[in-house]
């Protein structure tokens, strides 16, 4: 083995070493870590050379959150650090809306989508002309729209919102407006306007969208665990039916999710979400102990350390996330700004 080699081969080891500890060694074999490491080295290397960062979101696969990626969060958090980074390059790790709301606020970047059909079932279940048809339906109420939505959604609503800061936001509305639309999950509509004692149809609009994700979990299931299970804190995503928040005991987004399991003791937890979040937390609490209760999103699962890599190296023009016409895209960002604006004062 020549001297060359023998430095590669150390510098090899030492990125295996650097997973393992993160907590991948966890959940994958030490072939399947070497695998990971070869890929991690050569995009943290052109990462550098491009000035470039990367963005993954919570739900993404464990190697893309570990390894590679500069930060991690909720589609809230990532839309703050995406704002404020100096990269000249935003690769960012999740599905299209997510990516498109980078670019908005930064469109002076060059902002790659790794897996460019990387798509989500609510922003798929609403288009501008359904917004503009409520609008006309219902003249002079706000529009309030979850970030799972495309620019050109966005850019017809009022206020965007996320998991995370959904309540606070429309319970500042509800303080200047009797009624409110809220689009496109009708589950996370109602299940918020429920906290605030408000009622779907008189004082909310809600558009029929969900996420394929956690519409079709068990009720039942959930108590079935429970009985097993003595003392498990179940948590659930507020996309989930009303019917599954009834039967746990914490419901919000993300980021609020991982708070409670840092801060709240039990013997096990339940996370009724996208499976990668119950993947993070494994690896983030390894003294804690999780009990399975999730579902894959395929959109989300599309990115790998390859797609990301090729995508560095040579992206192709469908990978290159464009700003529609300016009009749309000032008005999107202004239904964002509005978003920061209340949830931070």
């Amino acid at each position: 083995m020549t001297d060359t080699q023998i430095s590669d081969e150390k510098i090899l080891q030492a990125e295996v070493e650097r997973l393992r500890e993160t907590g991948l060694g966890l959940l994958s074999p030490d072939a399947d870590l070497r695998a990971m490491a070869q890929l991690s080295i050569a995009i943290n290397a052109f990462k550098k050379q491009q000035n470039a960062v990367i963005a993954g979101h919570v739900y993404q696969r464990p190697e893309i959150l570990t390894a590679i990626s500069d930060f991690t969060g909720d589609s809230y958090k990532l839309a703050k650090l995406c704002s404020q980074t100096d990269a000249k390059t935003i690769v960012f790790c999740g599905v299209r809306f997510m990516a498109e709301t980078a670019k908005l606020l930064n469109p002076d970047k060059t902002v790659i989508l790794p897996s460019p059909m990387a798509a989500c079932t609510l922003a798929d279940s609403i288009t501008a002309d359904d917004v503009r048809a409520l609008k006309e339906k219902y003249p002079g109420l706000p529009v309030v729209t979850y970030i799972n939505t495309t620019v050109a959604v966005k850019a017809e609503c009022d206020c965007v919102v996320t998991s995370a800061n959904a309540q606070k936001i429309l319970t500042k509305l509800y303080q200047k407006h009797k009624r409110i639309i809220f689009v496109p999950d009708a589950f996370m509509g109602a299940n918020i306007v429920a906290t605030l004692g408000k009622k779907p149809g008189e004082d909310i609009i809600l558009w029929k969208g969900s996420c394929v994700v956690h519409e079709h979990f068990s009720p039942a299931l959930l108590r079935r665990y429970r009985t097993q299970n003595p003392g498990l804190k179940i948590l659930s995503h507020t996309e989930c039916p009303p019917e599954i928040l009834k039967e746990s005991d914490f419901a919000g987004g993300t980021s609020d999710m991982m708070d409670f399991i840092a801060n709240t003791p039990a013997p096990a937890y339940m996370l009724v979400t996208e499976c990668g979040l119950g993947e993070l937390a494994r690896m983030r609490f390894p003294d804690k102990t999780f009990i399975a209760m999730c579902r894959l999103c395929p959109y989300m699962k599309l990115t790998g350390l390859h797609e990301v890599l090729q995508s560095l190296e040579n992206p192709e023009p469908a990978q290159i996330v464009q700003n529609p016409d300016k009009v749309t895209s000032e008005k999107a960002l202004a239904a964002l700004n509005m978003m920061f604006e209340l949830a931070e004062s």
